[in-house]
């Protein structure tokens, strides 16, 4: 379930371009701290995500952050090879 929700949280952000916390958690019907959480994991793997507090702050994107979504699908789809070698004794 987080993880589905990591990316619908990527997703919203390059749709909409900035959001904060409470309209996030009631977008996808957690918590705001559950939200903090997942914007830290999101920055962990990688996604250039950030919060500024304020009046004009919130949660958004890199500006120039583009996810693509071909290496994203040909990843999934990739599976590992079975190693078919035997090992020699």
């Amino acid at each position: 379930m987080q993880e589905s929700r990591l990316f619908k949280i990527v997703y919203y952000l390059l749709n909409k371009g900035q959001a904060t916390a409470p309209e996030l958690a009631e977008k996808f019907e957690v918590s705001v701290r559950t939200i903090y959480r997942d914007v830290d994991a999101l920055s962990e793997a990688g996604i250039p995500v950030y919060a500024e507090a304020g009046r004009n702050g919130g949660i958004h994107l890199m500006k120039d952050f583009v996810l693509n979504k071909t290496v994203h699908t040909i990843r999934a789809n990739i599976r590992p090879a079975k190693n078919n070698t035997k090992s020699e004794k």
